[in-house]
């Protein structure tokens, strides 16, 4: 059994890969911008990430994602869905939670299959 791990510190991975499944850990939006902002470097993040481990956004299996306030859901949902535009949507869950700290506004987790 094979586990590779990506972007590794003392607390934590960016990314596990075992058996041709991807796991990022929550990536965080660009601290006190706006949820746009916030949302499009948080997708950045999970493109380059995801490439890295071998996959992309037409890989993903499932999101999870925390706002720190759902008045930011229709905003968000705007820029997701941008983003996936030219791939099937995978399975998702939103709910608002108090993130690390007031300005950070998103956090987006996905697990996808590599390539």
């Amino acid at each position: 059994m094979t586990i590779s791990y990506l972007s590794t510190n003392p607390r934590m991975s960016q990314a596990t890969i075992h058996a041709g499944v991807v796991y990022l850990s929550g990536q965080i939006g660009a601290p006190g911008k706006d949820i746009a902002a916030q949302t499009r470097a948080v997708l950045t993040a999970i493109d380059s990430l995801l490439e890295e481990a071998g996959s992309d956004r037409g890989h993903l299996l499932q999101a999870t994602i925390w706002l720190a306030d759902m008045t930011d859901f229709s905003s968000m949902n705007e820029i997701w869905e941008e983003w996936l535009k030219d791939v099937t949507a995978p399975t998702r869950a939103t709910g608002e939670v108090k993130l690390a700290g007031p300005e950070y506004k998103i956090e987006i987790i996905v697990t996808a299959v590599q390539r």
